[in-house]
């Protein structure tokens, strides 16, 4: 199956992306420090979604081969906009969409400020964070090293809090929502028990033997994210 991946200019910030299969679209949003290639294609779920819908992948502002502004002010709710920007690049008018961990977050705050322009969402790895809550330190223990080298700026993530949502924006949406996680994953206990506390209709999927990091290989985690973006949206 064919791949195009091109670049287009995000209110001057280059972002990267890439395109396959024919359908639906359906947008896939990856994890902080990690890339479209990295958290989708690699571990087989880009290509496993393509024979489904029209799969369309990109490297966050500051990941992979996107531009890495160093400005605070650069990320936030400017990463929510380059989805937006992007669709209408592509000319899309809705599409459904599937974030992990960040990109999960990302995700929340565009159901909430674009609902419009989303079909269904998918969250992987991820929940609410409650605004003004802290962030937990996840990266400082788990695979450490390898996240220590990442040239991601530093400004990304002291931006996050500019992604959370209320709990009266949670209530308030109306869009089919399903969480996906694995049963290891500490953001299980952090970020999707509160979620689903608030929002006890999204549905939550449990992948067995799966953490933070290894939950995409999973052949489950690939059936049930499938399964979730088949389901009607209208």
């Amino acid at each position: 199956m064919s791949v195009i991946a091109d670049d287009f200019d995000s209110a001057g910030v280059k972002i990267h992306y890439s395109f396959r299969g024919q359908g639906e679209p359906v947008i896939l949003i990856h994890g902080l420090y990690s890339s479209g290639r990295v958290n989708w294609d690699s571990p087989g779920v880009s290509a496993r979604l393509a024979g489904h819908f029209e799969v369309i992948t990109f490297d966050c502002r500051g990941h992979g081969r996107s531009d890495k502004p160093q400005a605070e002010d650069a990320y936030g709710i400017n990463m929510v906009g380059d989805v937006i920007r992007l669709m209408d690049h592509l000319k899309i008018r809705k599409a459904s969409v599937a974030g992990y961990s960040m990109g999960g977050a990302i995700g929340l705050k565009l159901i909430v400020t674009h609902p419009e322009r989303v079909n269904r969402l998918v969250l992987c790895g991820m929940g609410w964070r409650k605004p003004g809550a802290p962030l937990h330190r996840f990266w400082e223990t788990a695979q450490a090293e390898r996240f220590k080298r990442s040239d991601v700026p530093p400004a990304c993530e002291k931006s996050f809090p500019a992604l959370s949502v209320t709990e009266q924006e949670i209530k308030a949406v109306t869009l089919p929502v399903e969480i996906i996680v694995g049963d290891s994953d500490p953001y299980r206990e952090w970020y999707v028990k509160p979620l689903h506390a608030v929002r006890p209709d999204w549905p939550v999927h449990i992948i067995a033997g799966a953490g933070h990091i290894n939950c995409p290989v999973k052949a489950d985690f690939k059936t049930q994210l499938k399964v979730a973006l088949e389901k009607p949206h209208t």
